[in-house]
């Protein structure tokens, strides 16, 4: 079981986001993940900086924590060449410890380079040629491809690693599972649903299965839950919602009805490492292995400390498919 800890893009600027990463490798996380955003969810989330020089300076400033991104859509606003390259420097600089985590993506950071945000099945189908395109540029050489939606044209990426990043590929139901069964390293996902691990099993899948827990740590449960419905109330939405808004505006319009108690039943909050516990073991319990902890809450280091001290032999202890205490 490895724990990892989320770096919100949207809710910090880039030299806050180094430092914690620096601070979670001192508190014994395994990796730190980033959300590679164009806008915040909510305006009062204030930051959205770049992830890919936020990733390059971490990785200047650690020595052994993995890094991932979490995750990045390489269809729309970036072409997948841009994505492989940009991979394979990072694995570079970090020795080996990059995982490219994908995905089909949101039209709240898509739609921005003005061209439009498909429909799920083509998002889909552009998603399988960009890992196809990303795959043939880390064979080296010089490489042609000609796609349905995607193409590259003689390009060549000059600095590879060794070994080529794994790469996580985000699933929301069968289709995209099935996706990451195969052109994918290792699965992505941000609900506890056991039947997207069997999906993606059944395909073919072997590799590990990312999760993020949501989690918000504050001495008292309701000042964790306040926190929340402030910066984070966008992610009871749910996948469809999410990845289909525009823009923040829109997902504080979208947010207006979600309440306390709404919280209070999907996210950790508070002190106790027991309801902490409680929440992980329901990814565990579907199959995941890989836990990203995504603390909401409105004290880092507090959360840092927390997990250093009381959390972490807890969730170490549990196992995919609940034989875990």
């Amino acid at each position: 079981m490895q724990i990892g800890y989320k770096l919100a893009a949207e809710a910090f600027g880039p030299a806050e986001l180094v430092r914690q990463a620096v601070r979670a490798e001192r508190a014994g996380f395994d990796f730190v993940e980033i959300s590679d955003h164009y806008h915040p969810w909510l305006d009062n989330q204030g930051h959205s900086p770049f992830a890919w020089t936020v990733l390059g300076t971490i990785a200047a400033r650690t020595e052994r924590i993995g890094l991932a991104t979490g995750v990045t859509c390489p269809t729309v606003r970036y072409h997948p060449a841009v994505i492989a390259q940009a991979a394979a420097t990072l694995a570079l600089l970090s020795e080996g410890r990059f995982t490219l985590g994908v995905g089909s993506g949101e039209r709240l950071n898509e739609h921005v380079v003005g061209r439009g945000f498909p429909a799920v099945s083509v998002r889909h189908e552009m998603l399988r040629e960009a890992l196809e395109i990303i795959r043939l540029l880390w064979q080296g050489g010089y490489r042609s491809y000609e796609g349905k939606h995607l193409r590259l044209e003689d390009a060549r990426v000059f600095d590879l690693p060794e070994e080529p990043p794994l790469i996580a590929v985000a699933a929301s139901g069968e289709p995209s599972a099935r996706l990451a069964a195969e052109f994918g390293d290792g699965l992505f996902a941000t609900e506890p649903k056991e039947e997207i691990v069997r999906h993606y099993r059944e395909a073919g899948g072997k590799g590990p299965g990312y999760a993020e827990v949501p989690v918000a740590w504050a001495p008292d449960e309701h000042t964790a839950a306040r926190a929340v419905l402030e910066t984070t109330r966008w992610a009871l939405t749910g996948w469809k919602v999410m990845s289909e808004l525009p823009n923040p505006v829109n997902f504080e319009a979208a947010t207006t009805t979600v309440r306390e108690e709404d919280v209070l039943g999907q996210f950790a909050c508070g002190p106790d490492p027991d309801r902490f516990t409680e929440v992980a073991r329901q990814y565990t319990d579907a199959g995941f292995d890989r836990l990203v902890l995504m603390n909401a809450g409105p004290d880092p280091d507090g959360f840092l400390d927390f997990f250093q001290e009381e959390l972490a032999g807890r969730l170490r202890a549990l196992a995919p498919g609940g034989t875990g205490k």
